[in-house]
């Protein structure tokens, strides 16, 4: 039995129909996946990333504020007009103000033993020019240090000797290694 062309014609808009059909329920059935799938490819925050940013969130000191979401962190400077957050350095939080200014990371003595680093007096091998003179410092590197979504690992840093800083400093060893950080509107944007 031979079809006609217009039966040809009907059967193939049917079985096109059909495969129109299979692929619109595939997609409603894995609509979340599909979404998710999408947003990474085009480099949008996820649920999970928004949820994780929000995880992550955490106030610095009064006064500071700190904001991230995917990749991206925010944060507000205090009423001195600098920027402190906590950061994770190597797994544990530790205070610090975000200075463009410092070529490395610099930790105090006591923030290094914190973040797990045990020093002794050899290890003081530096000598760095500093706002209040020439101190000795030990290099080292840091395995991971994170701040809310933001995580940079094998960050050469410096540790002052015990008592000759007081706030640990998050420098340029850091913050180059970041696609871009600027200021807006008295906050500061890190992005990855």
């Amino acid at each position: 039995m031979a079809l006609t062309p217009g039966t040809r014609q009907l059967l193939r808009e049917v079985a096109s129909w059909g495969v129109v059909a299979v692929i619109g329920v595939a997609a409603l059935t894995h609509f979340e996946t599909l979404k998710t799938g999408a947003e990474r490819m085009l480099g949008l925050p996820t649920p999970a990333d928004i949820a994780d940013a929000q995880r992550a969130q955490r106030p610095a000191q009064p006064g500071g504020k700190t904001a991230s979401l995917g990749s991206i962190v925010e944060i507000e400077a205090e009423k001195n007009g600098h920027f402190n957050t906590e950061a994770d350095i190597n797994g544990r939080p530790i205070e610090v103000m975000i200075d463009t200014g410092a070529t490395m990371v610099a930790l105090s003595y006591e923030d290094a033993e914190r973040a797990g680093l045990m020093l002794n007096d050899k290890d003081f091998t530096r000598a760095v020019s500093t706002a209040n003179g020439v101190a000795r410092v030990a290099p080292v590197t840091l395995d991971r240090v994170s701040i809310g979504s933001i995580t940079v690992r094998d960050v050469p840093a410096a540790v002052a000797e015990r008592g000759r800083l007081k706030t640990s400093l998050l420098g340029m060893s850091f913050l180059s290694r970041l696609s871009r950080f600027d200021m807006r509107s008295g906050r500061l944007v890190l992005q990855q």
